[in-house]
């Protein structure tokens, strides 16, 4: 009997070894080495050389071709795609367990069926009833959805090829195998290959197909990054599972812009668009030392955001620094500042920093208000309810400009805010107020006086 092959893949990048690492070369991953069997494929060079030969065209020559969207009425998802989904596209949307993917897209299942476009839902998780269940609890009643239980791609290609649907959801990809591969499902053979599989489809048939992707403990969707790069639009579905607000989040768009967000609240008969979310984020704000409102941008929204910090004595030789919603090293790196240029010792002091409503902020332009807000505790100074703090601090403690500074003057004019303190010198929109604030150590001044 032969000896059966193997090689080992990295689950992260796709890197393939011929024997086990304890670190990947090339996405430097600890333990992410899985062994997997090597399939030989009969007549390889026949089949390389098996395909129509495409001429070079000119560059002049192409004609730009406007994208057939289909709009679902959900404007904060419609956001996020650029406008719809583009007939022909595929989508990958990842998300933890339970953080509604899938209510989502029962939702969406039902609005695009409301357009006359038939719809094809393969579950591989759940049961037949356990879908109607929830379509009976979200109100999805169109004739047009049909259900699918199956994880066999060949049997769900022929499905495919005989209803010919136009809309296709897949729950989850790590759930459909081939019987081309002997690796268990959700492997990175299997997941590699069934999402080419599925790509193939949505172009040749002009399917616009949209995949579910489980995630990773790290927040990353699981299996091969390649997984990533093969689809033409990446969502994450982002939020607490305590907590109602749940955000989409676009971070690869070959038909629109990234890093646009879509803002929801999960009820009792599913998701519900949050047209102003930052009314949402900033509407519980007390007057309280430690509480201070920035403004970061997300794409092209601006959004107001309640930032608190608890700064409080300890009596542990290393005091804590926790960060929720900001990252880590952003806070250690504001501290440093704080205690650099303002003669401020919080060596003996834990700092907690949280960003309400569970955001996450990415935008540096939150700076400001988060050593405004470590100040405020510190000194258990209250700030006016009426006034933001927005700018991006450099490690010299000196107050950067900001980009799209109009549009979020025009946020905080909305949402009654009288003004604000930033390094921005360009356009002040009438109605609002702008202060000047050139360097960090000029907050001691604005928070004690």
């Amino acid at each position: 009997m032969a000896k059966v092959k193997t090689k080992f893949v990295c689950l992260e990048c796709g890197y393939e070894s011929v024997k086990w690492l304890g670190k990947c070369p090339d996405c430097s991953g600890y333990s992410t080495f899985t062994e997997e069997r090597i399939f030989e494929e009969k007549n390889a060079s026949k089949k390389i050389l098996d395909f129509d030969v495409k001429k070079p065209v000119c560059l002049d020559h192409i004609e730009i071709v406007e994208a057939d969207r289909v709009k679902t009425g959900m404007e904060e998802l419609d956001r996020v795609l650029g406008d719809g989904f583009v007939k022909g596209s595929l989508v990958l949307i990842g998300g933890e367990p339970g953080i509604g993917k899938s209510t989502l897209l029962l939702q969406v299942s039902e609005l695009v069926a409301k357009k006359e476009v038939d719809v094809l839902y393969i579950t591989g998780e759940e049961s037949l009833s356990q879908i109607k269940m929830r379509a009976d609890r979200l109100g999805v009643l169109s004739k047009q959805i049909h259900i699918l239980p199956e994880t066999n791609i060949e049997i769900i290609i022929e499905t495919i090829k005989k209803d010919h649907p136009q809309f296709l959801i897949v729950d989850s990809i790590q759930t459909i195998y081939t019987d081309e591969i002997t690796s268990v499902p959700g492997s990175v053979s299997q997941v590699r290959e069934i999402t080419n599989m599925f790509m193939n489809i949505s172009k040749n048939m002009g399917i616009t197909t949209v995949i579910i992707g489980h995630v990773t403990k790290e927040g990353n969707i699981a299996g091969p990054k390649i997984l990533e790069h093969m689809v033409d639009t990446v969502l994450y579905f982002e939020g607490e599972r305590l907590n109602t607000n749940r955000i989409i989040r676009t971070v690869k768009n070959r038909f629109g812009s990234t890093n646009e967000i879509g803002v929801f609240e999960m009820g009792a008969k599913g998701l519900i668009e949050i047209a102003e979310p930052s009314k949402l984020l900033i509407e519980s704000k007390k007057e309280a030392s430690g509480s201070v409102i920035g403004c970061a941008l997300e794409g092209t929204r601006p959004l107001l955001l309640e930032i608190q910090a608890l700064v409080t004595k300890t009596n542990l030789p290393m005091p804590r620094r926790t960060a929720i919603g900001i990252d880590y090293n952003r806070l250690s790196l504001l501290v440093a500042i704080i205690e650099k240029h303002l003669n401020v010792y919080l060596g003996a002091y834990d700092v907690y920093v949280n960003v309400v409503g569970g955001f996450k902020v990415n935008d540096t332009s939150t700076d400001l208000a988060v050593v405004t807000a470590v100040l405020s505790s510190y000194y258990d100074q209250i700030l006016p309810n009426d006034v933001a703090f927005v700018g991006e601090v450099g490690l010299l403690g000196e107050i950067r400009s900001i980009i799209n500074f109009e549009a979020r003057q025009k946020e905080l004019k909305k949402m009654g805010f009288k003004y604000c303190f930033t390094a921005n010198t360009d356009t002040v929109i009438s109605g609002f107020d702008v202060k000047l604030i050139q360097n960090v150590r000029d907050l001691r001044k604005t928070i004690k006086g």
